[in-house]
């Protein structure tokens, strides 16, 4: 039985789909999704949920996401991105001196407005901004909210025009439009050059693996060993713990009545653990706030006694 989380170091080329459609095709099944797009240039840190793991993909969302970065200054594209058809090209005659680099970069740090860029996924109107783009259609893009938690000045390389830099943000963030803006503080037209997602969901680059390694696993019957259990991935949200006879009524998804002991909070959810076993999804019953209902139930982790 597969169910868990498989952290994947997604390749360059591939889109986030592409690489499930290929772990369907090695795992031979259809319960395969991932948590979080990546562009096809940018490696990075995929978690892809198996099995019963793909039932908590909507609470994963919205967790903090670690970026390598490298923005070039001196050249736009129209994707932002170094694959896309210069704009705008000038001379960078006077490289920002590190110290000013650092003063911009702080007046990006905290929640700031971003406006997508035109290649992107965003809907307008029932299109994404892509399919505008190519058209040659330009409209009016809905800004947003983002948070960037940490943004740190790695290294600069004066030969290239170019910076690295290390970002901590929040869903939404587009790297690309974030070292454009950067760069337009600096009073240059910039590019994001290079990407890599060193953190995604609390899963690191140190704990990934490869496509190849994983269609070896599952050569070697020991796929198993490479999956974190579910619970790994909701260690943002709180614990309900519960005894053996109340194990039983949480895995048919029964309502219940609200703990006394237990601070629930009204339109939060709260995963249900019995000892290291996770059963469920619950929260307060919107309709009934004196009870707790079910928003997942993770049936197929039952032991085989419980079959």
């Amino acid at each position: 039985m597969m169910n868990g989380i498989l952290p994947l170091w997604k390749p360059k080329g591939l889109t986030s789909h592409d690489c499930v459609f290929k772990l369907r095709k090695i795992l031979g099944i259809k319960k395969v999704g991932h948590t979080g797009t990546l562009d096809p240039d940018v490696e990075g840190v995929l978690p892809i949920c198996i099995g019963e793991a793909t039932k908590i993909i909507p609470y994963l969302s919205d967790l903090k996401k670690v970026y390598i970065a490298k923005l070039t200054l001196g050249t736009t594209t129209e994707t932002e991105d170094s694959s896309g058809k210069i704009l705008e090209e000038v001379s960078v005659d006077a490289f920002p001196t590190e110290e000013k680099i650092k003063e911009v970069l702080e007046k990006f740090t905290g929640k700031i407005k971003q406006t997508p860029p035109m290649y992107s996924a965003v809907r307008v109107k029932g299109k994404r901004l892509y399919e505008y783009a190519r058209e040659n259609i330009e409209v009016e893009r809905p800004e947003r909210e983002i948070v960037i938690h940490e943004l740190d000045l790695l290294s600069i390389d004066k030969a290239t025009n170019s910076m690295n830099l290390k970002i901590s943000c929040s869903r939404g963030t587009y790297i690309r439009t974030l070292c454009v803006d950067i760069g337009a503080e600096l009073n240059y037209p910039a590019h994001m050059s290079y990407l890599k997602r060193i953190e995604s969901d609390s899963f690191k680059e140190n704990e990934t693996v490869t496509l190849n390694e994983i269609e070896a696993s599952v050569n070697n019957h020991r796929f198993n060993e490479l999956l974190f259990p579910i619970s790994r991935a909701l260690n943002h949200i709180d614990t309900y713990s519960v005894d053996k006879e109340m194990r039983k009524l949480i895995l048919f998804g029964q309502k219940l009545p609200l703990p006394e002991t237990n601070k629930f909070v009204l339109g939060k959810p709260y995963k249900v653990m019995y000892n290291q076993e996770l059963l469920a999804i619950y929260h307060i019953d919107p309709e009934n706030i004196e009870q707790i209902r079910a928003l997942r139930v993770f049936n197929e982790l039952k032991s085989e006694g419980d079959k």
